[in-house]
């Protein structure tokens, strides 16, 4: 396809990838009080074979062509890539400060179960053929317990936000917990690709060098990063040459991960959390976020779609499989996130509004997946169960949280206390707002 051809194919695409989010975004936060990830989510596996290529396959292929498929994978890796640096820059380290006993138990346990179902399910799936060729056992079974153990950070941060929760208990036992279980699953997925290459020497350099990179940003940036908000505080806002260093450092930190064999969304969260917190962080978010969630996540969510093929779960042993995963996945951190609040004290309906909330995996999940087939650890019918999986728990999320939990709040009057949040107070705010 000669470049002219692929810039008309680029363009509409542009145009059709965001009309789908956000129609189905509004459709879903308007009619069923879903948050917008779950539109757009949704809107991604219709534009792709599963929908629109199995009604109007004709349509599909001249609004996605094959040629144009490396241009739409790069904008996603740029999307997600920024989204987690957005992420990094709400993240709260003061969190893992309050209900630190509760907090480190519940995130343990919901990591531990699901690895345990992890095990107890890679020797079936390996047979069935659903991984990638020359993918060990090990490796099949840490990418499984990352995948089901993940937490959808920004969904938690959003359901408290909306409900008045930050500042409660509950809103600083469920954001602790998530962080301290995403950076786990972040941890294991970064040993699973460290593992691939050209043999161990491949792995050291990724995880010595991953490690090396993440102890600089997370012991030594911000103190580098320093002399960049003094700029922007002189200022008074975040100039357009204060937004290009920026830029310009989540490029290279992006970069780094990368070569170092991990992967650039590792980057962009590292460099976010780095990030001296203040105008610089608050002015950013406001700057980088509307675009990365109007246009560049979207865009993510489309490139899943397309890799999104439900018909290949066209038996009833391909949907028993799927719906295994679905509920091993679903009880195991529920049940264990629940048991883990209740032992270290918490009341039953904290201990059960936790474990919804912990259970919900959306965009966190998509990104894990996605890597896992660019990498060839898992096949597209395993992506398929794996994307269904990502879209109903974080459909469960909302309507299973307010029916543990609502009422109770709205007694006590903790929903009342609503987060009037500065820069210190913000709970993952810029990608709370638009995707959670």
């Amino acid at each position: 396809m000669a470049l002219s051809e692929l810039s008309v194919a680029f363009f509409l695409q542009v145009f059709v990838i965001v009309a789908a989010c956000r129609a189905m975004g509004w459709i879903m936060k308007r009619f069923f009080d879903q948050p917008q990830v779950i539109g757009e989510m949704i809107a991604g596996v219709i534009l792709g074979p599963s929908l629109l290529g199995l009604l109007a396959p004709d349509v599909q292929a001249m609004i996605f062509p094959k040629d144009a498929k490396p241009v739409l994978y790069v904008c996603a890796q740029l999307g997600v890539g920024l989204y987690m640096f957005l992420v990094g820059l709400g993240f709260r380290t003061d969190h893992f400060r309050l209900n630190a006993r509760s907090a480190v138990a519940v995130s343990v346990s919901g990591m531990a179960a699901p690895f345990l179902v992890a095990v107890a399910l890679t020797p079936w799936l390996l047979n069935l053929d659903l991984f990638g060729k020359g993918i060990t056992s090990v490796q099949a079974t840490l990418f499984m317990g990352a995948c089901i153990s993940i937490t959808a950070f920004p969904v938690l941060a959003r359901i408290i936000q909306e409900r008045g929760l930050t500042k409660t208990p509950l809103g600083s036992l469920a954001l602790s917990a998530g962080a301290i279980d995403d950076a786990g699953a972040w941890t294991v997925l970064a040993i699973v690709l460290a593992s691939f290459g050209g043999g161990p020497e491949v792995a050291i350099k990724a995880i010595v060098g991953g490690g090396l990179f993440a102890a600089f940003m997370i012991v030594l940036g911000p103190k580098l990063l320093a002399p960049l908000a003094r700029w922007a505080e002189r200022e008074g806002k975040v100039t357009p040459q204060i937004l290009a260093v920026a830029v310009m450092l989540f490029g290279l930190s992006a970069w780094a991960m990368d070569a170092a064999g991990l992967h650039s969304v590792f980057g962009g969260f590292l460099l976010g959390v780095a990030m001296p917190r203040g105008l610089l962080t608050r002015e950013i978010r406001k700057q980088v976020e509307p675009f990365t969630t109007a246009l560049l996540v979207p865009m993510f969510f489309a490139f899943s779609g397309l890799n999104t093929q439900l018909t290949m779960v066209n038996s009833l042993n391909l949907a028993a499989i799927a719906t295994v995963i679905l509920v091993g996945s679903v009880a195991a951190k529920g049940l264990a996130c629940w048991a883990a609040a209740r032992v270290t004290g918490q009341d039953n309906a904290t201990a059960m509004a936790v474990g919804t909330l912990m259970n919900a995996r959306g965009l966190m999940e998509l990104i894990i997946i996605n890597i896992g087939l660019q990498k060839g650890i898992i096949g597209p019918a395993l992506f398929s169960m794996l994307v269904v999986m990502a879209i109903v728990t974080t459909l469960m999320a909302s309507p299973l949280f307010e029916l543990v939990y609502g009422r109770k709040a709205r007694a006590s009057g903790e929903l009342g206390q609503l987060n009037e949040a500065d820069d210190n107070e913000d709970i993952v705010a810029a990608p709370a707002k638009g995707l959670a």
